[in-house]
């Protein structure tokens, strides 16, 4: 008789032991650490030996390593977390009794350590007593139940190896298992001892935040071989990106070539101006991990799923994108290039970013206005990025998680459409939206294309544009047809003003 909740019944039980190893493996971690930083004192009168809760003194090491402290039991929350949905995850209706008890004790369990995880946190957190010092941090004598006598001595020192990679500033690398991403975080020192041309004396590699409290991913993509041929994994490290460990870590491996045309594997390209508005030759990409193997399929209307649904028509150039911008076909949330440009002296505008979904088209058409775009967008499915680089445009292959790769006042315009919409949480849309303004010059364009959201959270959003205070050039709200008045538009191009 088939039972359909083994399967469930075992899968749980498996999971909850691979929790509790590495519950264990953690935690002994986190004793460890914290146990070569507790000092023993001796009480003279009575012998007893107390104990401070942690006594970091005298030196800049010890947020370094409150810090390692709270980052593992953060990992372990997450560990932890996920073994939750994993317990959740489980039809009900695939579980006997028996599971259904286990998956109860088993969530109990799991919320118990979350709880305790928690406690030990606020312990680290509220025990400690920082001074900033003339020489930095200062971690001063911590409470403990019994004061230490003045002439004693710490009778645990920190392990000469731990001192050695605290020094060298790469305790950090404790947090992941792969030796080659321990090699590429750790930091990097200058030969001969010199400071080099940005005035540091070494280099510090940069992973995102996600990289180190959710690694498991991270070290699944540091798996390759040293200067041999990379996996063809482009979609582990975008998926790093989205999920917040962007930058990913570099690799020292030859990325995968395009497959090419003939024995030379090289396709030859079309010049600048038949590129920017003609489809390239199929062998100028990898097609692999696409559900398209063609631009034939990318431009088909016989193909229902493509991949994509983003920018559904933006590998139809001809047809479709050369008219964007253009002519409104009486969509009255878009503005066209002339209108926009019209509203700066000739020539005023002159570089530029593009945040949005697509294939470059609004580059190319500032780029027959000499102006010059930056188009930042993912490969959502689909070739964006080598699609925009073989119209001879400048892709960037970022994430809307990071902070842009550009300096302050520098910018003439900003573009965005159809991208950061009403899935977007107000508080994120704040930080990003005052990135902008960092990297806009006084004078410079915020173009709002086609902003949409739900008619009842418009003004939430409005009121984030609205606190860059700058002015309003052009400004419209209309309903999103297709929603029956449910959605609604917001296009607006925004000056940012010289004083605040």
């Amino acid at each position: 008789m088939h039972r359909p909740h083994n399967k469930h019944k075992w899968g749980l039980r498996f999971h909850v032991a691979i929790t509790a190893a590495l519950a264990f493996m953690t935690l002994s971690g986190l004793f460890r650490y914290w146990s070569h930083n507790i000092v023993s004192f001796r009480d003279n009168e009575g012998g007893a030996e107390s104990t401070s809760r942690a006594a970091f003194i005298g030196t800049t090491n010890g947020p370094h390593e409150i810090n390692l402290l709270a980052r593992k039991i953060a990992y372990l929350q997450g560990m932890l977390g996920r073994s939750m949905q994993k317990n959740v995850d489980i039809p009900n209706s695939d579980c006997g009794v028996q599971l259904k008890a286990e998956r109860l004790n088993h969530s109990n369990l799991l919320i118990e350590i979350v709880w305790n995880l928690d406690k030990m946190l606020e312990i680290i957190q509220s025990t400690s007593n920082l001074k900033q010092g003339h020489d930095g941090i200062e971690i001063k004598e911590l409470k403990s139940d019994s004061k230490p006598e003045p002439n004693s001595e710490p009778e645990l020192q920190p392990e000469e190896d731990e001192e050695e990679d605290e020094e060298n500033g790469s305790l950090h690398t404790s947090m992941f298992h792969s030796s080659e991403l321990k090699k590429y975080t750790e930091p990097k020192e200058n030969r001969h001892g010199r400071k080099n041309f940005m005035g540091a004396m070494a280099a510090y590699p940069t992973v995102g935040l996600a990289c180190i409290s959710d690694s498991l991913k991270a070290e699944q993509y540091m798996l390759y071989n040293v200067s041999g041929m990379c996996p063809d994994d482009w979609p582990v490290a975008q998926e790093l990106m989205v999920q917040g460990c962007d930058p990913p870590p570099r690799r020292r491996c030859l990325a995968a070539r395009p497959q090419g045309r003939g024995r030379s594997r090289v396709t030859p390209r079309l010049p600048v101006l038949s590129a920017l508005w003609s489809l390239p030759d199929d062998g100028s990409l990898r097609w692999t991990h696409y559900k398209c193997k063609g631009f034939a399929c990318l431009t088909s209307k016989n193909i229902t799923n493509r991949g994509f649904h983003k920018c559904a028509e933006c590998f139809n150039l001809e047809a479709h994108e050369s008219m964007r911008w253009i002519a409104n076909n009486n969509n009255t949330a878009e503005f066209s290039v002339y209108e926009v440009l019209s509203l700066k002296a000739p020539g005023e505008i002159k570089i530029g970013l593009d945040f949005s979904p697509g294939t470059g088209t609004f580059a190319a058409l500032m780029r027959s206005r000499n102006v010059t775009i930056a188009t930042a967008t993912l490969n959502l499915g689909a070739p964006f990025n080598e699609m925009i680089a073989l119209r001879g445009l400048i892709p960037l292959y970022i994430s809307v998680n990071q902070r842009l790769p550009f300096f302050d006042n520098t910018l003439d315009i900003i573009h965005t459409t159809l991208f950061l919409d009403g899935w977007i949480d107000v508080e994120f849309l704040e930080f990003i939206v005052f990135d902008w303004d960092r990297v806009l010059r006084p004078g410079g364009l915020l173009w709002i294309d086609r902003f949409f959201c739900s008619e009842k959270d418009v003004k939430e959003y409005i009121a984030v544009f609205e606190k860059l205070r700058y002015a309003k050039l052009l400004w419209t709200v209309e309903p999103k047809l297709d929603k029956n008045g449910g959605e609604v538009f917001l296009s607006a191009v925004l000056e940012k003003t010289v004083n605040t």
